[in-house]
């Protein structure tokens, strides 16, 4: 399983850096001309001119002292509407929604005009602001919860970062062409984003030229297909051999038919880059993935580079925090600005998805109790329980004011260490048992937690510098017999991400599974025929 390295570099650009008091008077007036007349044949509402913005602020007083930063947004974007495209709202200005509904657990936040805004997302609400009024919203929303969450970070940056941000629409060629571009750095380098856009974009070059060799050729197969092993010998094997080297995943390229020690170093290499079980058995299933056009390979990393635009700002600072990416059932632990710990997770089930958001890990209860679900006692559990009345105490469970929970106990199904931060989905981090579930290569298996392989060691990292928790307190803590909860001094930022597409430091890319098909809700923005989110 490859790991999720630190940020160790910064991609500095420049964006919003005018007010609306530095606009140009003339360039106002040509604005607003072409924007009426633009108003007047198209019904989308495109355009946001500085006459909407004007009157905007004085129906919506509350907002008023946001106006500057706000008039910034769209003054950057030629006064065209932000979370609006084609008279929808864009999945940004869901992913925004989702943020805002969210904050009351993550920061202590009242928005103005939150009934409004919710009218905006209400399908069956039949008095809703005007597309351009819930355009300007969504764009107040945004400042405001970008002031409160990222406290401490200057609003520039924020925005400057790009986070969450729609950017400009172009065609997927040229989304390519402006990705292999080199910023230009600004003099105050204040201006960072996300250093693995870097490495993304790195092996982006790497695979347009592959694109341009035609080096990318199918793999044929006989059929019906047998799993291939070393010392097999086939026509297959030596195509296999030759995709491994394209990739990069073996030096040269002997062209030979035979299995041989030089392809298992290959394979195993390629295994273990993309989160593959470690063996050296070529399955139809490598091969299938093997087999992926070229052009998906660089759609799949520009996705990935979107979604480096939308990770929180704090990361770029952060020198303590847990990170997890689904796609790649991993966990790492930065701590002092370098990674700590690395473990294997699973996360929920397609049905249960476990939630991609941020926060911050307040508390490490050792030797849990597990309340059951509610749902799991009136489906699965009631019935059981009237038909053996020993149930319960044979499974260490109890009965408490109606409530069923698990005693502590190595058999708990949170194991003997949880990590609790605030969320309105309830899910958490913990330990578990079932340690042979870690073994599998998709690992999509709980109702939301994450469950963490080596839980005890991330706590044993988290809670080593505080001097009270010696190894013998901790050693007690975790002995399943009493439930005992830290709460945590200074609470460690928790980043839950879903990254299909990887590189590390060593500049080796990873390709994971879609495991929640999440990257198909950038598809249509990536095809060539349709616009996408770009700089």
């Amino acid at each position: 399983m490859k790991t999720l390295f630190p940020i160790t570099a910064i991609l500095i650009t420049s964006f919003f850096l005018s007010s609306f008091n530095s606009v140009d008077k003339n360039d106002l007036e040509k604005k607003k001309t072409l924007t009426h007349n633009y108003l007047s044949t198209n019904q989308n509402d495109d355009v946001v001119d500085s006459e909407l913005l004007s009157d905007f602020f004085k129906k919506y007083t509350n907002l008023k002292k946001y106006q500057n930063d706000v008039i910034s947004l769209y003054k950057d974007r030629s006064y065209g509407t932000i979370w609006f495209e084609n008279g929808k709202i864009t999945q940004y200005g869901v992913l925004l929604y989702s943020k805002i509904t969210t904050a009351s657990f993550e920061v202590p936040l009242e928005f103005p005009y939150k009934n409004e805004i919710d009218q905006i997302f209400n399908k069956t609400a039949t008095e809703k602001p005007s597309k351009t009024d819930s355009d300007m919203l969504l764009s107040a929303a945004y400042i405001i919860y970008a002031h409160h969450t990222f406290e401490g970070v200057d609003i520039e940056t924020v925005k400057n970062s790009e986070w969450l941000l729609p950017k400009k629409k172009l065609t997927a060629d040229t989304l390519t062409a402006v990705a292999t571009t080199k910023p230009v750095a600004e003099n105050n380098n204040k201006i960072v984003k996300f250093d693995q856009y870097n490495k993304l974009q790195s092996v982006l070059n790497k695979y347009r030229k592959i694109e341009r060799d035609n080096t990318w050729k199918t793999i044929t197969v006989e059929t019906p297909f047998k799993d291939i092993r070393p010392d097999a010998k086939s026509a297959t094997i030596a195509q296999i051999r030759n995709r491994l080297f394209v990739m990069g995943d073996l030096q040269n390229d002997s062209k030979s038919d035979f299995y041989d020690q030089e392809l298992m170093e290959g394979v195993m290499k390629y295994k273990v880059r993309n989160g593959l079980k470690p063996n050296y058995i070529i399955s139809e299933a490598n091969i299938k993935d093997m087999n992926e056009s070229i052009q998906e390979k660089i759609k799949k990393i520009t996705i990935n580079m979107e979604r480096c635009k939308e990770i929180y700002p704090t990361l770029l600072t952060d020198t303590e925090y847990v990170m997890v990416n689904v796609p790649s059932f991993e966990l790492i632990y930065v701590k002092n600005g370098k990674v700590e710990l690395v473990s294997k997770v699973f996360v929920g089930a397609p049905l249960t998805k476990t939630t991609i958001f941020s926060g911050k890990i307040e508390k490490v209860v050792f030797s849990p109790y597990w309340t059951v679900p509610q749902s799991i006692v009136e489906n699965e559990l009631k019935m059981k329980i009237a038909a053996d009345p020993n149930y319960l105490a044979e499974r260490n469970m109890e009965m408490v004011n109606g409530m069923v929970r698990q005693k502590p106990g190595p058999n708990n199904s949170l194991g003997l260490v949880k990590f609790i931060f605030p969320n309105p989905d309830d899910i958490y981090m913990h330990d578990t048992p079932s340690k042979t579930l870690f073994d599998f290569e998709q690992r999509t298996f709980s109702h939301g937690c994450i469950n963490v392989r080596d839980a005890k060691e991330l706590a044993i990292a988290m809670v080593k510098d505080y001097p009270e928790w010696t190894t013998e307190k901790i050693d007690q803590a975790m002995d399943g017999t009493a439930e005992t909860t830290f709460k945590l001094p200074t609470s460690v930022p928790i980043y839950i991400t879903y990254f299909t597409t990887w590189v590390n430091d060593a500049g080796q890319v990873s390709f994971f599974q879609d495991v929640y098909e999440k990257d198909s809700d950038f598809d249509q923005n990536l095809s060539p025929e349709n616009n996408v989110v770009s700089n």
